[in-house]
């Protein structure tokens, strides 16, 4: 009994630490910074469910913290635009696109990705 629940605790540990280190890899990449200039566009849809759900895409120019440009395209999955103005953190990975991204104030913005966004 105490060597399959030791090998059965063995079994959980592992596949954690295996999903914590795919979750790294998935979600890593090259951090780029995005000022919200349009409402983006709304694309209405629903799901396997025959739910409905809202969605607005994105097109924005984006800047490293070195002031190199990247274009980066990334949905929002929220039933509003993202707001005017706001300052997005962007996480762009070679393999998935955009992987994430996060509202951060302006000072927070490196100066000259900063520059570069006319800010």
């Amino acid at each position: 009994m105490k060597k399959i629940l030791i090998g059965l605790v063995s079994v959980v540990v592992i596949a954690f630490i295996g999903l914590q280190i795919a979750q790294k890899v998935v979600s890593s990449g090259d951090e780029y910074y995005v000022q919200v200039t349009t409402d983006g566009q709304r694309i209405d849809s629903k799901d396997d469910s025959g739910n409905s759900y809202v969605d607005y895409k994105y097109s924005l120019t984006g800047y490293d913290d070195e002031g190199k440009e990247k274009e980066l395209k990334f949905n929002a999955a929220k039933n509003r635009p993202l707001r005017r103005e706001a300052f997005l953190k962007v996480t762009w990975n070679k393999q998935k696109g955009v992987t994430s991204y996060e509202e951060v104030p302006q000072k927070e913005v490196p100066k000259k990705a900063l520059a570069k966004l006319g800010a």
